[in-house]
């Protein structure tokens, strides 16, 4: 990951809290509560006023709500303290985002594969509830909207503070921002398709675009290491950028290029390679999950992309007497300042890997744009 969001308090945080109480206060208080009641909601009266208000209601989302919450009830009830304390204390780490990214060995990050092992029944329950709470069905009901606010409104005020308007996960596709009418999807960073729990925290959800998202990342895990018996040392967990971290890192990128004929440049003639070195295993899980030495290398032999960035050398050392040094220095001091305009973070190392393979040691005619 290129560089952090910042992370932006919002009004549906307050959904999260409400899965706080839910989880601790009534599901595992279950076994000695009693039948399932409103009742149990009480310490919470926002949550108890919702609920009730669900249950006269006739509306998929809010039958689907309320519904799950009671027959997740039912199971807790069955279980044993020690069963209980096990769960509590999955749905605790699976909320500490950042110590998981770490991969904290103190974090016991719990997976639906792990749940199914635990209880199959409860699994069941739980993955239908979590996965479903990040729909339109459940978040557009206007009843909860008037509680917790709504997304776009969370994006809006997110894409305020966050203003780069590249995406951080690659840094090369623009990321829509405060002045469009439409928004990116969030990702979840740890799927929500894998883990429970934290479907709907805003510290797992961070918008993405288009390409990361849908193309590339899908449902790989940040987390884990894909199926690999060499990584049974460590159960197959890895670091991964936190994309909410306050810690400041910067990104080292070098490229080697292996060919003097721009023309036809490929990705086999192209060698890049990542730092600091402290950020080794983070910056493998990025390019892993994320294609990333892909994508660069793609970029760097496009037409308009790498091909076009060497024709503009070429083209102001012909028509305009600046060398290829001086739009390097310049362009050096543009990455700077503005280091994802334009892909400058990528484009002058590129430049600078084309200048040390010996390309504009000789006399090249360029190719002239029409």
């Amino acid at each position: 990951m290129l560089f952090p969001y910042v992370y932006v308090p919002h009004p549906m945080e307050i959904m999260k809290h409400f899965l706080d109480f839910i989880f601790h206060e009534v599901w595992c208080k279950a076994p000695g509560s009693g039948p399932y009641h409103f009742a149990l909601f009480d310490d919470m009266p926002e949550l108890k006023e919702l609920m009730e208000t669900f249950h006269y209601s006739d509306t998929k989302g809010a039958d689907f709500f309320n519904g799950h919450i009671e027959r997740i009830y039912q199971i807790f009830s069955t279980l044993t303290k020690d069963q209980i304390a096990q769960l509590s204390a999955w749905y605790d780490d699976n909320n500490e985002l950042e110590k998981t990214c770490r991969n904290d060995p103190a974090i016991a990050t719990v997976r639906y594969s792990d749940l199914k092992a635990f209880n199959v029944g409860l699994a069941e329950q739980l993955s239908r509830f979590f996965k479903g709470l990040y729909s339109q069905n459940l978040l557009g009901l206007s009843d909860l909207k008037e509680k917790i606010g709504n997304i776009d409104d969370h994006y809006q005020a997110f894409m305020a503070q966050n203003k780069e308007g590249k995406c951080p996960f690659c840094g090369i596709h623009d990321i829509k921002g405060i002045y469009h009418s439409k928004r990116e999807a969030y990702d979840h960073y740890l799927p929500k398709g894998i883990y429970p729990f934290n479907s709907i925290n805003f510290k797992n959800l961070a918008p993405a675009c288009q390409e990361c998202n849908s193309s590339y990342k899908l449902t790989k895990d940040p987390a884990y290491h894909p199926k690999d018996p060499l990584m049974t040392r460590t159960n197959g967990k890895r670091k991964a950028f936190y994309p909410f971290s306050s810690r400041p890192y910067k990104i080292e990128l070098e490229l080697q290029l292996d060919s003097t004929d721009w023309n036809n440049i490929d990705p086999r003639d192209i060698k890049i390679s990542f730092g600091p070195e402290v950020l080794k295993e983070q910056i493998s899980t990025w390019e892993d999950v994320y294609g990333i030495q892909e994508r660069y290398k793609a970029k760097c032999c496009g037409e308009n992309d790498g091909k076009y960035w060497i024709e503009q050398i070429l083209d102001e050392w012909r028509e305009d007497g600046k060398t290829p040094d001086e739009f390097l220095e310049t362009l050096h001091r543009n990455t700077m300042k503005k280091p994802f305009a334009e892909a400058n973070f990528l484009k002058g190392p590129f430049l600078k890997a084309c200048k040390e393979a010996g390309l504009f040691g000789h006399k090249i005619i360029p190719v002239h744009r029409s």
